[in-house]
């Protein structure tokens, strides 16, 4: 594990609303909201013979919820072609799903307020269960039409290797 030093001088905690997803080597367009990371560990309790007032506890499997990433409908077809991998409707016999490459890594990076990269998190062997191309519409409504798309994965982890950045100070005059 890569060492890291604390910034003693920052008191205040990271803000949610500066970030990226990295899908492929590159960025995707318009993620306006992350679901956040969450893994939970189920609880085994068991008990020895001869204690029979108390139980222990000791630690099971280990799930990864799944995540979900929203962003305005554009152009960009990146959320569908790879929900399509998953499942394509109307493609050939055989080839509804692509069992090579239907599973990617992805990489969320939460920068600070000053525009630099402060914390990374790898996701592994992520793939779409869910795909909603276009959400309801309402000639009555004005917001913008969000999709969104639920990926399952495997587990996560954060890149030690990003550091705390320095950050900068304005000068007096």
């Amino acid at each position: 594990m890569a060492q890291f030093t604390v910034n003693t001088q920052r008191f205040d905690p990271y803000k949610n609303f500066k970030f990226r997803v990295k899908w492929d080597g590159r960025y995707v367009l318009g993620v306006s909201k992350v679901g956040g990371l969450k893994k939970t560990t189920e609880v085994v309790k068991h008990r020895e013979g001869g204690d029979p007032s108390s139980s222990r506890k000791s630690p099971g499997r280990t799930e990864y919820d799944a995540i979900s990433l929203e962003r305005g409908v554009t152009h960009d077809v990146s959320f569908e072609q790879w929900a399509n991998k998953v499942w394509n409707f109307g493609s050939g016999l055989g080839s509804e799903v692509s069992l090579k490459d239907f599973r990617k890594d992805i990489i969320i990076e939460l920068y600070n307020e000053a525009g630099q990269l402060a914390i990374t998190y790898k996701v592994y062997r992520c793939w779409v269960s869910e795909y909603q191309a276009m959400p309801d519409l309402d000639a009555n409504a004005n917001a913008v039409a969000i999709q969104h798309i639920k990926l399952e994965n495997e587990g996560w982890e954060r890149d030690y290797e990003v550091v705390e950045p320095a950050e900068p100070s304005f000068t007096e005059p």
